[in-house]
Parts: structure tokens; C-alpha cells; sequence
């Protein structure tokens, strides 16, 4: 734990810097069937904004990594259309994908400028944020060992060719990965291996890249038979318990803890409200219910520091999260979640209007525990 500490001590000291000028500026970026233009991206530090447009046949994501750890990232963006992305970025470089999993990495520069050298040379004090980082991390290692158990769990249960048992297995295992979901999708090859939906590959459900649990759930709840899925189950195994490990080695800074759980909401409702990501097996809400789960874990750590400093904001959150809490609820029937396509589109709307409304309550956070406008760090190569 002092360990752990330590080090998240002093990522939180490399993390912080004031927001340089450019909040303006936008970048264009258009995404093709097997590229980007431009595939090289050079922007100055600070806070950029990149819009995203997708001229490509289908609907694709773009991602900014630093490293293993996705910085910024929007799925899903559907054919003729655009979204923005903002990043506050210090200089460093990074790398992008650029639509499917398949196609060449672009790269983006990110320049110093003298108010991201000059905010560089700040060290202000934020060991208030040890306890509960230092916590969180041993949240994950829980959830973690937890996760390689249900895995190993689910492999076996496919080997025996135990269809009903293979299917609760995939259920277990899917509701402990989504309360860690926002901590998983900064590993972002980590987590294309292990939750990319088939709409990433050339092929999608046919393409021999395709894997991981979405691969284990289309053979299981779409073919209804475990089949030919050992070597995927297996795989999937080996990834959960890399994926313990890559996230106790990576270090997570104040600014950041938020973050992670804002962008996961993010994309409960602008895309997986829409029942895209369990389309086989309909087990959406029980997901959604693990995202919440999750989300309210990093709020009740930081509870202490938002009691004394952030009382409004923490008030929000909690009217957020108690909304979302029972519009969930309330899509229950005989102690269990409905089947996503028993869910009417009305309730879907609802779904998604909670959900970014509960991350627009937690992004107001940062700012009012001192931590708005702080820049992710790239790693210099």
C-alpha cells in the first residue's frame, strides 16, 4: 500500500499543469475504409480539439494512446458523420488508431509551449490523494483475481461442451469485467483482445482476429454452441489474467481517476444504450448495473475529500447515480434483469439520458477538487 502510494504520488505531481491557450483550435481528421488523413498529427500541448469525421462504410472508433493507455477515444461513429474529441495533452508522443482493428497506426506530436514548460516546473501538494488511489488499487486487484477466476471458470464449462453452464459462466465473468470496464479500456490492445465487438473487423463475425468475450458470447447465444470455442476461451483466459497484472503495473493520476469512469458512461449513452455490445446474449442491463457499481466505488473513495470541498457537486452525483440506480431497478422482473430486447426504445432513451447525466455530474468534480484542466502526460519517444 505504501508502495502503491508512493507511486501514485508521484504521477499525481507529473500529471498536474494549467491549461494552455487553443481551446479553439480543431484539427480535422478523416477517417477512410483502410486509413485516416492525415495519419500524422502534430498539435501544440494544451487543450485540443479533434473533430472526427468518418467517410469509411461502417461504424468505427478513433483513439488517442499513450503507450498501452487510451487517453481519449469516441466509438462508434457512424458512416457520413462527425464527433469531437477535446484532450488536454502534454508534449510527448502518441499514437491513434484509425477505424478498424486491422489498419495501420497513425501518429500525433504533441509540442511544448511555454505554458505547458512553465507549468511543468509546479509541484502542488495532492497527497490527500494517496489514501484513496492507493484503495482503488486494491479494488482492482480484487476485481481482478475475481476476473481470472470466472475466466478460468467459463474455459473449463466450454471444454466440457456444458452449453447452459458455458452461458452462465459468460454471464458471471462479463458483470465482474464491466465494474472495472472504465480501468480496463485505458489498456486499449489489452481490451480490443479481449472486448472488441466484431463490427472492428474487416470479416466481423467471420474474421479469424475476431475473439474475446464478444466472440465466446455470438458462438454461445447466437450459434448455441460452445463448438470450435475452446482456443478463443483459452485466449480470453490469458488476456483477463494480463489484464490483472497490466493494471496494477500502470499508475493512475487524481485528474484521471474520474476520467476513466466519465468516458465508460460516455459510451453507455451514446452507444451501448442501443443494445450493440451484448447483441447475442441481451445482457446489457446487468452490465449497466456493474458500470454503475463501479462508478459509485471511485465516488465513495473520493467521498472524504468531496464532503469537505465539493459538498454540491457530491450532492449531484449522488441525485445522478440514485436516478440511474432506479431507472435500472425498475427493469427488473422476478429478481432479475430483463432481456435487453424486451427493453422498449423509450427506455433506452431514458437509459442513455441517465447515464450522461450521471458523467456530466462527475465530470464537474475535478474542477471543484482543484484538478480541471490538468493535461494527460504522453510518453516521450
Amino acid at each position: 500500500m505504501a508502495g502503491a502510494g508512493v507511486v501514485f504520488y508521484y504521477a499525481a505531481q507529473q500529471a498536474q499543469a494549467k491549461r494552455s491557450t487553443g481551446a479553439g483550435q480543431e484539427t480535422l481528421v478523416t477517417l477512410r475504409d483502410h486509413a485516416c488523413e492525415p495519419n500524422d498529427l502534430s498539435v501544440a500541448a494544451g487543450v485540443n480539439r479533434f473533430r472526427i469525421v468518418n467517410q469509411s462504410q461502417r461504424a468505427v472508433e478513433w483513439e488517442i494512446l499513450d503507450g498501452v493507455l487510451v487517453i481519449e477515444e469516441r466509438e462508434n461513429i457512424a458512416p457520413g458523420l462527425s464527433q469531437v474529441i477535446t484532450a488536454n495533452l502534454q508534449p510527448g508522443r502518441y499514437t491513434i488508431t484509425c477505424g478498424l482493428l486491422s489498419n495501420p497506426r497513425g501518429s500525433l506530436t504533441v509540442t511544448p509551449t511555454a505554458a505547458s514548460e512553465a507549468a511543468a516546473q509546479a509541484r502542488p501538494t495532492l497527497t490527500a490523494f494517496i489514501g484513496p488511489l492507493s484503495e482503488y488499487r486494491v479494488y482492482l486487484s480484487s476485481q481482478g483475481s475475481a476476473l481470472v477466476r470466472a475466466g478460468a471458470a467459463l474455459q473449463q464449462a466450454i471444454e466440457t461442451g456444458d452449453l447452459q453452464q458455458a452461458q452462465t459462466a459468460y454471464a458471471q465473468t462479463r458483470l465482474i469485467y464491466q465494474r472495472i470496464a472504465g480501468a480496463s479500456q485505458r489498456l486499449g490492445e489489452l481490451d480490443n483482445r479481449i472486448n472488441a465487438r466484431a463490427d472492428y473487423f474487416e470479416q466481423r463475425e467471420q474474421d479469424p482476429a475476431f475473439g474475446g468475450f464478444h466472440r465466446l458470447e455470438y458462438g454461445l447465444f447466437q450459434q448455441r454452441s460452445s463448438a470450435g470455442l475452446e482456443p478463443v476461451a483459452q485466449a480470453l483466459a490469458h488476456d483477463l489474467s494480463e489484464l490483472k497484472t497490466q493494471l496494477l503495473a500502470q499508475t493512475i493520476a487524481p485528474a484521471q481517476f474520474t476520467g476513466a469512469v466519465v468516458r465508460n458512461l460516455q459510451s453507455l449513452a451514446q452507444s451501448r444504450s442501443s443494445g450493440e455490445e451484448e447483441r447475442y446474449s441481451h445482457l446489457d442491463l446487468p452490465g449497466f448495473a456493474a458500470n454503475l457499481e463501479g462508478a459509485r466505488k471511485v465516488i465513495d473513495l473520493l467521498r472524504p475529500l468531496l464532503a469537505r470541498n465539493a459538498s454540491a457537486p457530491l450532492a449531484a452525483v449522488d441525485a445522478a447515480m440514485a436516478q440511474f440506480d432506479q431507472q435500472l431497478k425498475a427493469l427488473r422482473s422476478d429478481d432479475q434483469f430483463l432481456p435487453y430486447d424486451q427493453v422498449t426504445p423509450a427506455q433506452r432513451q431514458q437509459i442513455a439520458e441517465d447515464a450522461q447525466h450521471l458523467a456530466n455530474a462527475i465530470t464537474a468534480l475535478n474542477p471543484a477538487l482543484g484538478l480541471d484542466d490538468l493535461p494527460t502526460q504522453a510518453s516521450p519517444q
